[in-house]
């Protein structure tokens, strides 16, 4: 045999050394069993030590919640006092209003706007001017049946008085409505004297701080006039050949205030989600057509954006060429408050007017010129049309601050995917202290004007600024359940960081997770206690003075900043 040939293993050599192996294994074995032991009694260790401090947290909670929530009732009691300083404040209205005898009547005194009512009816023959200076009158008394709806809580306010006064809106903003056609019509029987020296056609302008009106008569019947421009305006449209050669005139109404709610009885609370921007009316009177469209300023000066089955306007060069149908041209104010880049329109037909619905088909060639603030779009036939403003395109918020600035003052900071709000809380007004769009600071009207809460809110929503939930946003929007809080060193804390706090309705508490935390979980940061409300758990990190200034602030500004946070709904919706 060869030298290098491999010795051979013998049996008891393979025995041993299966053994050994054997031994090897069960050591190892051993060891992780050992090993797992530990790890498991520690970890049970653990356990028991964390629900030992839970278990004692919690017994902790449950001891002071008496004592917690008594001090909670005594904070709770400013709202009482602001409810009761709020009806004092009505009750001084009224006194006011009867003490001034400017001869304009109660609002709340069914009588008296029943005699204003029947008493206007009565008069005739009031021109275009004598009813735009009326209209301020009844534009004020439907704001503050308005405001009585929304600011008198349920149980002082009997269901009875809630009809009569949504009776009287509505009353109020159809005879209103009816008036101005009346006066139209007067204005027409003047065609004749009012005809353009160049067209020959009648062309009428009358401005005024509530409302505008273009009124257009074709006198001369010309074909080659079909493109119609008010002089020094942006306004104007184009009509089919067929109309240019028939009696027929066409009036637009540009109002500051909303005139399509009339058809419908005013819900309570007053929500309102859609805002009217252009009505076109069809009237006939004897051989004329009378088409009317009517702007409201404040509504173009909203941003939109598309639903499913929306016409949504494009921004582009203005192209358009039909024939057949209607053309209108309309300019955009330049006070809009949101981003224009896209408008949904809707037409709301005659044959679907008596049920309020809106529908898309109908119009055509739809475009928004963004530089000059133009809008231009195509019709089958004249019909009330309206622009619709999307109610959640600010939500969800991407984040919100609330800051103190001074003794009952503070700042709101809300900020959206296109909008930044700056809201200035003092006492019981609020005031829209800064408007940014894409980051860029924006002019308003509404900026420096001090109100209460609920007109505010109002104003907001007109301007196009809505950032306030109704009880079916939840459907539109998603929100969160957790709530973060920005605590910072200016609070006068001991975090400067970001915290997560949790308020589940019986129990507030810090969380241990952060926000770039990948999963969400209810453990308790250390050295942090349970509490009863999100209040006291505050008062754990805050300074003695931050909780003496909020024990001593004043009722009606916590009514006020409540209002705004409940209106906001900040934590929800962020």
């Amino acid at each position: 045999m060869s030298a290098s040939k491999k010795k051979k293993v013998t049996k008891a050599e393979k025995l041993k050394m299966l053994q050994e192996e054997e031994e090897r294994r069960l050591k190892e074995e051993e060891e992780a069993r050992l090993k797992y032991e530990k790890e498991e009694m520690e970890r049970f260790e653990t356990e028991r030590i964390e629900k030992e401090k839970w278990q004692q947290l919690e017994a902790k909670d449950l001891e002071r919640r008496k004592e917690e929530l008594e001090e909670l009732h005594l904070l709770e009691a400013c709202y009482p006092e602001a409810e009761k300083l709020k009806r004092e404040n009505r009750l001084l209205s009224r006194w006011n209003h009867y003490i001034q005898c400017d001869g304009s009547p109660d609002p709340l005194v069914p009588q008296e706007m029943n005699t204003f009512i029947s008493l206007w009816k009565e008069e005739t023959n009031e021109t275009f001017e004598e009813v735009i200076e009326k209209s301020k009158l009844v534009l004020n008394l439907i704001e503050k049946l308005k405001l009585i709806l929304l600011e008198t809580p349920p149980y002082d306010l009997q269901d009875k008085k809630v009809k009569q006064y949504q009776g009287s809106i509505q009353e109020l903003q159809e005879l209103l409505h009816f008036k101005f056609n009346v006066a139209t019509e007067l204005l027409l029987r003047q065609a004749s004297t009012l005809a353009d020296l160049d067209s020959g056609n009648m062309e009428k302008i009358i401005q005024h701080e509530n409302i505008t009106l273009y009124l257009w008569a074709n006198l001369k019947k010309n074909p080659r006039y079909r493109s119609i421009r008010f002089s020094e305006t942006k306004i104007g449209f184009e009509i089919p050949r067929i109309l240019a050669t028939c009696d027929i005139a066409l009036r637009l109404l540009h109002t500051h205030y909303d005139h399509v709610t009339p058809l419908c009885p005013v819900p309570r609370p007053l929500k309102v989600e859609q805002h009217t921007s252009t009505i076109i009316e069809s009237v006939k009177d004897q051989d004329k057509d009378i088409a009317e469209e009517s702007i409201s300023k404040e509504d173009q000066e909203e941003s939109k954006q598309p639903e499913s089955g929306s016409i949504v306007v494009h921004e582009e060069e203005v192209k358009v060429e039909e024939e057949g149908d209607a053309k209108v041209q309309m300019s955009a104010v330049a006070e809009s408050e949101t981003i224009k880049s896209e408008v949904e329109m809707k037409l709301l037909s005659e044959t679907v007017s008596a049920g309020k619905h809106w529908r898309t088909d109908g119009i055509s060639h739809v475009i928004y010129n963004s530089e000059d603030k133009l809008v231009t779009f195509n019709l089958e036939t004249f019909g009330p049309v309206t622009l619709i403003q999307d109610a959640h395109i600010n939500m969800p918020y991407q984040s919100w601050e609330l800051r103190p600035l001074a003794v009952n003052k503070v700042l709101l900071t809300v900020t959206t995917v296109f909008t930044e709000l700056q809201i200035q809380i003092k006492e019981n007004l609020c005031m829209l202290a800064s408007v940014k769009l894409k980051n860029k600071e924006h002019e308003s009207i509404l900026k420096g004007r001090w109100m209460p809460p609920i007109p505010f809110i109002i104003a907001l929503k007109e301007v196009g600024l809505n950032i306030f939930p109704t009880g079916h946003s939840h459907f539109y929007v998603l929100i969160n359940n957790k709530v973060k809080e920005h605590l910072n060193q200016e609070l006068d804390t001991e975090y400067p960081d970001w915290a997560l706090l949790m308020f589940s309705g019986d129990r507030a508490q810090t969380l241990k997770i952060s926000e770039y935390s990948e999963t969400f979980s209810e453990a308790l940061k250390e050295e942090t206690e349970f509490h009863s409300t999100l209040y006291h758990m505050v008062k754990d990190f805050a300074s003695g003075d931050a909780i003496e200034k909020i024990r001593s602030s004043n009722c009606q500004f916590v009514d006020c900043v409540c209002q705004m946070l409940l209106s906001t709904r900040l934590l929800s919706y962020s």
